[in-house]
């Protein structure tokens, strides 16, 4: 049984500002309550390191990107452990509505024999902390805006 935690949400806030949120990694711990730090050069094969906040306990993880697209979005995975145990594939991407408007894609997927005993574990959290990240991406994206616009 995979996990998969989707998030399409409407953002008041140009594309442009989208991004900015997303990349701007030394700023994840101002607004966002799953990932506490983020490093990586974005370019696909390269090292993504993170800090997650699972519940109370922080864990440190590292993924690999496996897509880049300047302004429209990037992906990473982690490294599968042997024999199928765990796939995981998380996804962020822009889609522009108008000048002023846009979608923010947010999708997580983790698969393989071993993700049932995840989801028992700690699957209440990854959609808290999914949840979390998507809606604080767009209440800063919207932030900034409204600052902007002033």
């Amino acid at each position: 049984m995979a996990i998969e935690i989707k998030h399409d949400l409407e953002v008041k806030a140009p594309a442009a500002v989208v991004w900015e949120v997303i990349t701007d990694l030394d700023r994840y711990s101002d607004w966002n309550p799953f990932l506490q730090t983020c490093s990586t050069t974005f370019k696909p094969g390269d090292p993504v390191d993170l800090t997650v906040k699972l519940g109370k306990q922080l864990r440190q993880e590292r993924e690999f990107m496996v897509q880049y697209e300047e302004s429209v979005g990037f992906a990473y995975q982690m490294k599968p452990p042997p024999l199928g145990a765990l796939k995981s594939f998380r996804s962020h991407r822009i889609e522009a509505v108008d000048a002023e408007n846009c979608i923010y894609h947010s999708s997580f997927r983790l698969e393989g024999w071993l993700s049932p005993i995840v989801n028992l574990a700690v699957g209440k959290h990854l959609h808290t902390g999914f949840d979390g990240m998507s809606y604080g991406i767009r209440d800063r994206a919207e932030q900034l805006a409204v600052k902007r616009a002033a």
